[in-house]
């Protein structure tokens, strides 16, 4: 795992959509399953991450491990449009550590609910 993307987004419909789009359009490589993730805890790593005051709270989060280095992943993600806020943690960021810590607490997240034609992204 080289760096961590957090999907954050109004609802669980867009974080799946999200979470296609960095495969399909965006062409990154996941490390693991993506895992769901406390709205909260991801508003808090947008602030700390971006140095401002949090605008809108989410409604639903995810976090995946990237096997790409975090700046490949966001000259990639600047190529694409996914429905959601997406937030490249590198190591250097303070968090990184606590997430890798606590990634393997989070329950996985269920991809299939969705159904749509990006099912075979996953396979």
């Amino acid at each position: 795992m080289k760096s961590f993307a957090i999907i954050r987004a109004e609802n669980s419909g867009k974080v799946n959509v999200a979470l296609r789009d960095l495969v399909r359009y965006g062409h990154m490589s996941f490390d693991d399953s993506p895992k769901r993730m406390d709205p909260q805890i991801a508003d808090k790593v947008l602030v700390d991450v971006m140095n401002t005051p949090l605008r809108n709270a989410c409604g639903s989060a995810a976090i995946v491990p990237l096997e790409d280095q975090a700046s490949v992943a966001i000259g990639r993600l600047k190529k694409i449009h996914p429905p959601a806020h997406v937030i490249i943690i590198s190591p250097r960021h303070a968090m990184f550590s606590h997430l890798e810590k606590d990634i393997n607490e989070m329950p996985e997240m269920d991809l299939r609910s969705q159904e749509d034609d990006y099912d075979d992204d996953f396979d």
